[in-house]
């Protein structure tokens, strides 16, 4: 059985996309007969992240990392972010000449322009030192892939996501009431661009479902809107079905998961036209693009559910491991005859053709 070990600044307490993304690859890989492991900052003691303590860091010395990393004796390496331990295990992995895949997540150098005086194309070059050394670096869409390349990253391949549609479905609840709801979804910080949202004209009711360093802020300053504070599971599947328009009004995400989970509820999006968005809202009777945001949530409002949750229909967690693990065998096949394998069994299961269980010779 190969072991993939994946190596993760944000994990559990922690609740965002990342984290989401990571949790279900795991379960749908496990399905297809990896050994899939994972090492976050649970694996060591930690700090509260400056000006975001709900981000935990991990206090690990490089020994410490290196010995977990043995411990589990992968086959093949993913660093998922670029933080203590991502740059960690990208030293273990450059000294020892083991091959290593990344993936890019978030789009630092806007986070960090959102709060610091920092140039953007200083911290780009400080992502871009770290993904080069990697034998791929996995992207979430086209349009992060072209913006990365104009950049001068390389060796870029396209990582799409899923959206579990069971949990996330249309259903007959209305919890903020009978009036139009816009709501938000995601973390409450600002990188996020939430005041964009909350200073609309809008008919009807605004909600904003999450927690993050800005909350208690816009709370104070915005006290129409309704903040719900932290939901998961089945009472955040309530919360997305009781609206009538997703709101994102954020600039600087490389994705969006919560677009897919909106989608899948049956709720139209809104959104500016920007990376992520416009990768993910192709179909325009599923939600509305436009540079002002009020315009493209009015528009929402009047477009189908039924196609909101059709478009979301199109993404699966299942095609999305899939595509993972094609990606990293590919990055990392030179040489290796039971990686070439195994990259032709995961095409057969994805043809639907006979497969059997995979197991390593």
């Amino acid at each position: 059985m190969m072991r993939v070990l994946v190596i993760t600044d944000a994990w559990h307490p922690q609740v965002n996309g990342v984290v989401r993304t990571y949790e279900r690859l795991g379960h749908e890989a496990r399905k297809l007969g990896f050994d899939f492991s994972f090492l976050g900052p649970d694996a060591f003691t930690t700090i509260p992240c400056p000006t975001y303590p709900g981000i935990r860091l991990a206090l690990a010395t490089p020994r410490h990392v290196a010995r977990e990393i043995e411990s589990q004796a992968p086959d093949f390496i993913h660093i998922a972010t670029e933080g203590p331990l991502g740059l960690m295990a990208r030293s273990y992995c450059r000294k020892r000449r083991r091959p290593f895949t990344t993936s890019y997540h978030t789009r630092f150098p806007e986070y960090i322009a959102a709060r610091l005086p920092v140039p953007k194309a200083w911290s780009y070059r400080v992502q871009r030192w770290f993904h080069d050394e990697a034998a791929a670096v996995f992207v979430p869409t086209p349009s992060i892939a072209a913006e990365l390349a104009a950049h001068g990253f390389r060796k870029l391949m396209l990582w799409s996501r899923g959206v579990d549609t069971t949990l996330f479905r249309p259903r007959s609840v209305r919890e903020f009431g009978s009036e139009p709801v816009f709501i938000y979804v995601g973390r409450i910080a600002v990188e996020k661009n939430i005041e964009a949202f909350l200073a609309l004209d809008l008919p009807g009711r605004k909600v904003l479902v999450g927690d993050g360093p800005q909350l208690a802020e816009l709370r104070r300053r915005f006290p129409d809107a309704l903040f719900t504070g932290h939901r998961e599971g089945e009472a955040l599947a309530k919360a997305y079905a009781s609206a009538d328009v997703f709101v994102f009004p954020s600039l600087t995400d490389t994705f969006g998961l919560v677009l897919l989970e909106a989608l899948a509820s049956g709720v139209p999006v809104a959104a500016f036209p920007v990376c992520g968005p416009k990768d993910v809202i192709t179909d325009p009777s599923a939600g509305s693009l436009n540079e002002d945001l009020g315009i493209a949530a009015r528009s929402a409002l009047s477009l189908s559910k039924d196609a909101a949750r059709a478009h979301a229909l199109r993404f699966s967690w299942e095609n999305s491991a899939q595509q993972f693990l094609e990606n990293m065998l590919e990055a990392q096949e030179t040489g290796l005859t039971e990686a070439k394998r195994l990259r032709r069994w995961l095409r057969r299961k994805k043809e639907g053709g006979p497969m059997g269980g995979y197991r390593a010779a």
